[in-house]
């Protein structure tokens, strides 16, 4: 689809596609490009080569390290990088945490945080879902008591997160944790910052349906955090989680990543027969990619009109979660016309394939190996950030007043 983008985008469009194409290392972006299962190296290798060109949090002011870039450029940004097949950077430092501090957090805090996550010294994980407090977010029971010892102020935190993902790698979590009983289930709860290698904190795997280990259990039996290490004033928290899930939102919709999955649909599509021809060439096939194509189309111009209409000082609206909806159900059509497409082929799991070799063991097919991996995986983008139903009663509560 072609867009109006005046003569400074159009170079800002190709200064970032000639880094990207002279800077993605070729083997993370073939791993991205085949659907193969990205490790912490990968990840981190790239969060350093952005960091190092400035580039890493492009919506971070430049007095704190950001890019300083607008809200077409990022949308440029995010267009060239997933076309070209690069990983996301985690969201989890550059854009959550790190503007809840440099919203909320103290001067010690920032002077601190903000750089290590810039640089990925610090790899953070989210402590925000418990077993019975997922949609119900508020109703969460980790515990975090305030205590004087001989050598100074702490919160002793007790409690369980769960799905916590990429845990494994994290060297802090911001945890929500409850501080006070009384009153309602939104009041009383505080935001910590908490080191992962704190004693008394388990870290146990879960498995997902595509036999990766993305998500984690974590446990906290008795664990010292320093007072300092509170974000904001203690029973604040839930204002401060509100606004980082706002941030965490306002992506979430990832058009670019859906248009190059259309892409690499339609060559699967021309690749794999039916009765002896492509099956893009088929009349049922072709009407559900034609249907899906056109809502991503009506999906990235809604997007542009967010993006464009952003002053960088209101707070998200309903928009947000209308493009989290729409955006992840096109991400998941998307994984399910492709497992259409290869049929039988992606069937076979092969977890060596998936971490990185080249043929898969059973079919040989290396397009269709992944595929219903990633099709089990993507099951997920309905829940996470929100899930689409709570976003719909956002939606109704904002613009209807229900």
């Amino acid at each position: 689809m072609n867009l109006d983008y005046n003569a400074e985008e159009l170079d800002f469009r190709a200064e970032v596609r000639t880094f990207i194409e002279e800077n993605l290392p070729s083997d993370i972006q073939a791993k991205v490009l085949a659907h193969k299962r990205l490790n912490r190296d990968d990840y981190k290798r790239w969060h350093q080569i952005l960091h190092a060109k400035g580039w890493v949090a492009p919506a971070w002011p430049v007095e704190t390290g950001g890019a300083g870039w607008n809200p077409v450029q990022r949308h440029i940004w995010e267009e060239e990088a997933t076309r070209a097949g690069a990983p996301n950077v985690l969201s989890f430092g550059v854009n959550m945490i790190g503007p809840v501090l440099m919203a909320f957090g103290s001067d010690e805090q920032k002077s601190h945080y903000l750089p290590r996550i810039l640089s990925c010294e610090d790899w953070w994980c989210q402590g925000y879902s418990e077993p019975g407090s997922g949609s119900d977010l508020a109703s969460l029971k980790t515990a975090a008591k305030r205590v004087q010892e001989d050598d100074g102020e702490y919160y002793v935190v007790n409690g369980q997160k769960t799905w916590t993902t990429l845990g494994q790698h994290a060297d802090m979590i911001f945890c929500l944790v409850r501080t006070d009983n009384s009153g309602r289930k939104q009041q009383g709860i505080s935001f910590l910052l908490i080191d992962m290698n704190t004693p008394g904190i388990t870290v146990r795997p879960i498995i997902t349906l595509d036999e990766d280990h993305e998500v984690n259990e974590i446990f906290f039996d008795n664990v010292k955090v320093p007072v300092k290490n509170l974000v904001g004033q203690e029973n604040m928290g839930w204002t401060y989680a509100k606004y980082l899930l706002s941030h965490e939102r306002n992506n979430v919709a990832e058009v670019g990543r859906s248009k190059r999955e259309l892409r690499y649909l339609k060559q699967l599509a021309m690749a794999y027969t039916s009765d002896g021809k492509p099956l893009l060439e088929d009349p049922l096939f072709a009407r559900k990619v034609a249907i899906l194509e056109a809502e991503l189309m009506a999906l990235e111009i809604t997007n542009l009109r967010v993006v464009s209409a952003d002053d960088g000082k209101s707070e998200p609206g309903p928009e947000v979660s209308m493009l989290k909806i729409v955006g992840t159900e096109v991400q998941q059509r998307l994984t399910e016309l492709m497992v259409q497409a290869v049929g039988p082929y992606g069937l076979p799991f092969d977890a060596e394939f998936l971490e990185g070799e080249t043929e898969h063991a059973v079919t040989g097919k290396d397009d269709a190996a992944p595929l219903t991996a990633a099709y089990l995986n993507f099951r997920k983008a309905s829940i996470y950030g929100g899930s689409n139903e709570i976003q719909k009663n956002i939606m109704n509560k904002m613009i209807l007043g229900l």
